[in-house]
């Protein structure tokens, strides 16, 4: 398959407690405020952020980018919104989409602090997989994590990844070379 429809994508997909919403230009106040507000909390786990990254310009310009790659079919980048108040709670990801022989991408997810231990995330990312696999058609979803960050690890063996090896030095997060666990989950439906 070339570059997959994505026209699902354009309408929400709905849980219990959150849409899950296609990443476009009318989120950047949603996405600013949660990006200042988790600073602290993401950093460990992320790159180091230039005080740039947090003005409402910088913000704007990531979500163009985002919507570009959710149409073209490049990746497929979700947030995280409460329905009742329309608060940013989190934001998923599923990036370096690959067709071909290898038909794969990468996850990547955080949660807001204050959202944490509820069991969120699990729930955004259970019918966002689902999407992937049934209408992207992937076959292979990557998710590498910080041996440190047991929360990661927990959530991604309960949605059945499977841990695949430690790649050393295998991103600069907060300033350093971090090693990271392989995971992946195989879509053993996909063609």
């Amino acid at each position: 398959m070339a570059s997959a429809s994505f026209d699902v994508l354009h309408q929400e997909i709905s849980t219990a407690r959150l849409k899950l919403v296609p990443a476009c230009g009318q989120f950047v106040q949603e996405l600013r405020e949660y990006s200042i507000e988790n600073r602290a909390h993401l950093q460990p786990w992320e790159p180091l952020r230039a005080e740039s990254f947090f003005e409402a310009e910088s913000v704007a310009q990531r979500l163009s980018t985002m919507a570009h790659n959710n149409t073209s079919g490049q990746a497929v980048h979700l947030l995280l919104i409460s329905p009742e108040s329309g608060e940013m709670m989190g934001e998923c990801n599923f990036t370096n989409i690959v067709r071909g022989p290898f038909q794969a991408c990468h996850l990547g997810f955080s949660v807001g602090k204050r959202f944490e231990g509820k069991g969120l995330m699990r729930e955004a990312l259970t019918p966002a997989i689902s999407y992937i696999f049934d209408h992207v058609r992937l076959h292979r979803i990557m998710a590498n994590f910080r041996s440190e960050n047991v929360r990661s690890a927990q959530l991604l063996e309960r949605l059945g990844f499977d841990r695949e090896g430690l790649a050393r030095s295998y991103l600069k997060i907060n300033g350093v070379w971090a090693d990271h666990v392989l995971t992946s989950l195989v879509n053993n439906a996909a063609d």
